[in-house]
């Protein structure tokens, strides 16, 4: 009979647990409450989970990109082979985002070991930018040119094959 009352007891104390909410705030000060089950998805809250944190400051993420981690995390949480149709679906929908908004996924995702997330941002990025131009490319990275332009018409001049062919997109979004 006591070891029935003890099962019982550890069961309901585990139902306890899986509904455990743990209080995310962002650098913009604003405070989401959140199920444990949901944000272990995350290494660095899973980590700090494990050490007892019930409140987790993350000034490094702003309130806009932690609503679409959260959104993320959510609809990852209860990943089920009858859910996996939804969940494609869901991620490409996720991906329609412009390239600032998924930088600042990157950097949240990567900030917060999501590996998930990261591995879903990379290819959207890159399939984003692979037909830009080098000029494009740059002011999208914000990278300046080392280049005068005649250096950099000299480049171009000896590497002619790796401009030719397909007309390549300017634009940056």
């Amino acid at each position: 009979m006591a070891s029935s009352s003890s099962s019982e007891t550890k069961s309901s104390s585990s139902k306890t647990e899986q509904k455990k909410m743990i209080t995310l705030q962002s650098s913009d000060k604003d405070v989401f409450e959140i199920e444990q089950s949901i944000l272990i998805q995350s290494g660095t809250i899973k980590n700090m989970v494990e050490d007892d944190f019930t409140f987790i400051p993350l000034p490094s993420v702003d309130t806009e990109t932690l609503i679409k981690i959260i959104e993320y995390m959510k609809k990852h949480a209860d990943k089920t082979d009858s859910k996996e149709k939804d969940i494609k679906e869901f991620d490409k929908d996720f991906m329609k985002k412009t390239l600032n908004e998924l930088f600042a996924l990157v950097f949240a995702a990567n900030y917060l070991h999501i590996s998930s997330l990261l591995e879903l941002l990379y290819p959207s990025i890159a399939d984003r930018i692979k037909d830009k131009t080098t000029e494009a490319i740059r002011q999208i990275f914000s990278i300046p040119c080392d280049f005068t332009p005649e250096e950099e018409r000299r480049i171009i001049m000896d590497n002619k094959w790796a401009h030719e062919g397909t007309e390549i997109e300017g634009t940056l979004d």
